[in-house]
């Protein structure tokens, strides 16, 4: 398998790569035109404030975007990892690579219920819980345990 390589300064992915990596992990179901792919998949991660995305050579293999004032509140929205990459710590690098950018922030995930329920909270709205109230070990398991649901 080809070396993972991380990178946190462009946010212009390419679209069909981020819709095929939306498919993948169920969150699409593929039927979006070619309209709505260009627009719809490149606009809310061009317009984000941070974006960090995971190559294995030409390909992208995981991605994860935040919406942040960088200072206070940060939030997570759509980190997403290629099943056939899950499980290799790329999850957990994209979201440590998220907390060194804003290493002050209280930290908010956005998630799916299935995400949630791996974590082992009873519903979505527990998981919209603050990172930047635990200590760093606390941080590091929270992401630990979020990455390994995807």
């Amino acid at each position: 398998m080809t070396q993972v390589t991380y990178n946190d300064t462009i946010k212009d992915l390419p679209p069909e790569q981020l819709h095929a990596l939306f498919v993948a992990v169920g969150w699409s179901d593929g039927t979006e035109t070619p309209d709505m792919i260009e627009k719809g998949y490149s606009i809310p991660w061009t317009n984000s404030t941070l974006v960090v995305s995971a190559w294995a050579g030409e390909l992208l293999v995981g991605a994860v975007r935040v919406l942040s004032d960088t200072m206070f509140r940060s939030v997570i929205y759509d980190l997403l990892v290629l099943p056939e990459y899950k499980n290799k710590g790329i999850g957990k690098e994209l979201i440590q690579r998220c907390i060194r950018h804003y290493p002050n922030s209280e930290w908010l995930v956005q998630t799916t219920e299935e995400i949630s329920e791996n974590l082992g909270h009873g519903d979505i709205k527990t998981t919209e819980f603050y990172l930047g109230s635990f200590t760093n070990d606390k941080k590091a398991n929270t992401a630990q345990r979020l990455v390994a649901a995807i």
